[in-house]
């Protein structure tokens, strides 16, 4: 019964996990309404969070308080990888007279309490210095360097690296020795540049691992895989000069630490919506392109794996052992999710949380919680607890008047929970399906009492291995080759219809006398003209008949299609005429 803390306008509470969803008793409810942050750390043993007056930490198996600090006005909150230290932030505030503020950010010692060290830190973004794994080494972001400390000695700085405008850096994850990604922004018509290093190899020109270097950019994020071996970064302009999108431009570039460096191709023009490395470090998914959109999983060669086709989906996220991959329409879609077996490349549920705007696996692989949290909206405020099979087992929605801000899960280390063979199977749950009803198209009134046709702005791709069958090279097809291999075989198709045709045409059979003109079988004259003659009526026929089915459906026909049809009688005189000099 792993704890899930909600803080909301109800206060910062404890629901239990699977399978009993009951508030915890043993962590006692924090009932104020200014519950700012909550933090878990990186093991989930301990939970902090600050009230508005003071920031607690405590055990999360004894719900024990082990230290609460007089800090109002905290509104972040991070523990240290290894549970050292609990660093927090609040805004940055100038005396009245001009001078230099009291430092805003503090690094507080979890086993004593006391604080080790305080910076001032102006601004929100990237606020929290970054650890290694194991602490060895931690950084931060000074005026366009980076100050890194080792062993959590804060009285002084072992390494400096300094790059001019360095503007993010990024430490790996896992064990040593720990390689850094920074970013420099291009200026003066010079390109911008991400450039990997070996801590503590900073100096001269030969020393970084890698670099690549791009335009268009005006921010990058940047993301490593879990062995450290290789860093995706996408590039994104706030602007599209073209026009050609809202959300301005993205590339998707790959970094790989022994040198390798690409530009990945993606086949479908359009927004980078989500990249997403597989915990096996070995490939990564990317959602991209105008919507509908597709969604691609790539090799480290930057190849396509296998491709999902296209739907209305804007994020991916993978389980945490990897096995399983949900593809998802959030924010501004209806809330699909596409719940995948990677493995098998097999569709497990297509379960659907419409208005979510928040989404996160349980550490079991097994469990997925949604949210609906304010300020993003202030309606329908709740959450909702899922198996991946597609089985809903717990929701919940705050009163009318009250809002909700956060949910999560206690996170486990890696390992604590082994993994399970995936199940297809819905698992058993007391609530009903929450399918929501398919809203009604709007439709004028001139054709609300006829028939509904069925019109499909699109058509989606459909999902597609990009590997060859099992035997061959398994490298994936060209674009080039793609095409051509359609086109041969659509040629063959057509080739092996147009057989059929004729075996048809040469079979005579019996047919009742009401039967339509169009629909009898054809009589081989023998000539190729007269047989031409009677094909082209039968043609014009069959033309005809799907007209008037048309206006029968209420269909408004043109003035040459109501003359078409006009002309029927004296076609079907000739198709006799032509059969009975046979």
């Amino acid at each position: 019964l792993f704890p899930i803390p909600v803080r909301g306008s109800e206060g910062l509470y404890m629901v239990n996990g699977p399978p009993s969803f009951t508030e915890s008793t043993a962590f006692q409810r924090d009932s104020g309404k200014t519950c700012k942050a909550v933090a878990f750390s990186k093991d989930g043993s301990l939970f902090a969070w600050c009230n508005g007056e003071k920031v607690n930490i405590i055990n999360v198996t004894t719900a024990e308080l082990l230290h609460s600090f007089d800090l109002p006005k905290a509104v972040c909150l991070e523990f240290s990888p290894k549970n050292s230290i609990l660093a927090t932030w609040q805004a940055y505030t100038t005396a009245k007279d001009g001078t230099a503020g009291a430092p805003n950010l503090q690094l507080h010692d979890v086993k004593t309490g006391k604080c080790l060290k305080s910076f001032i830190q102006k601004k929100m973004q990237n606020w929290c210095p970054c650890w290694a794994d194991d602490e060895s080494v931690c950084a931060r972001n000074v005026n366009n360097e980076v100050h890194f400390f080792e062993n959590n000695n804060f009285s002084t700085i072992a390494n400096k690296l300094h790059l001019q405008k360095v503007t993010d850096f990024l430490l790996s994850p896992g064990a040593q020795p720990t390689k850094v990604a920074v970013y420099v922004p291009g200026s003066k018509g010079a390109p911008s540049f991400v450039r990997l290093y070996q801590y503590p190899n900073f100096s001269g020109p030969q020393s970084a691992l890698a670099n690549k270097s791009f335009f268009k950019a005006d921010k990058v994020t940047m993301l490593w895989n879990k062995k450290a071996t290789a860093l995706l970064v996408i590039a994104s302009t706030e602007v599209d000069k073209t026009g050609a999108s809202y959300y301005g431009e993205q590339t998707l570039h790959y970094i790989a630490t022994n040198g390798e460096s690409a530009v990945i191709q993606l086949p479908k023009n359009g927004p980078i919506y989500d990249v997403v490395w597989s915990p096996s470090s070995v490939e990564f998914c990317v959602v991209y392109g105008f919507m509908p959109a597709k969604a691609t999983i790539f090799n480290l060669k930057c190849d396509p794996v296998f491709d999902f086709g296209t739907g209305p989906r804007n994020a991916a996220y993978y389980s945490p052992h990897g096995h399983i991959l949900v593809l998802a329409g959030f924010g501004n879609l209806r809330g699909q999710m596409e719940v995948w077996d990677i493995k098998n490349y097999k569709l497990i549920s297509k379960p659907v949380a419409s208005d979510s705007t928040y989404f996160a696996w349980c550490p079991d692989g097994e469990h997925i919680v949604t949210a609906t949290c304010a300020p993003r909206l202030r309606v329908s405020n709740g959450y909702k607890i899922w198996h991946y099979t597609g089985s809903l087992l717990h929701s919940y929605e705050v009163p009318a008047n009250e809002e909700m801000w956060q949910v999560s899960w206690q996170p486990f280390l890696d390992g604590v929970f082994p993994a399970k063979a995936v199940k297809y199977q819905a698992v058993p749950s007391e609530l009903p399906s929450a399918e929501p009803k398919p809203a009604q198209a709007y439709r004028p009134p001139a054709l609300r009492n006829k028939p509904v046709t069925s019109s499909k702005l699109h058509e989606d791709e459909p999902p597609q291995n990009m590997k060859l069958h099992p035997g061959s090279n398994d490298k994936p097809l060209s674009k080039t080759a793609l095409k051509n291999q359609r086109k041969h075989e659509a040629k063959k198709a057509a080739k092996q219809e147009a057989k059929a045709d004729a075996n048809q045409e040469s079979v005579q059979s019996s047919v009742p006398q009401n039967a339509p003109r169009s629909t009898l079988p054809a009589i081989m004259s023998g000539d190729p003209e007269v047989d031409k003659k009677i094909k082209n009526l039968k043609k014009k026929l069959k033309a005809i008949e799907q007209l008037k089915e048309q206006a029968a459906a209420g269909k408004q026909l043109e003035k040459n299609q109501l003359e078409k049809i006009q002309k029927e009688a004296a076609l079907l005189q000739e198709l006799e005429d032509l059969e009975l000099s046979l």
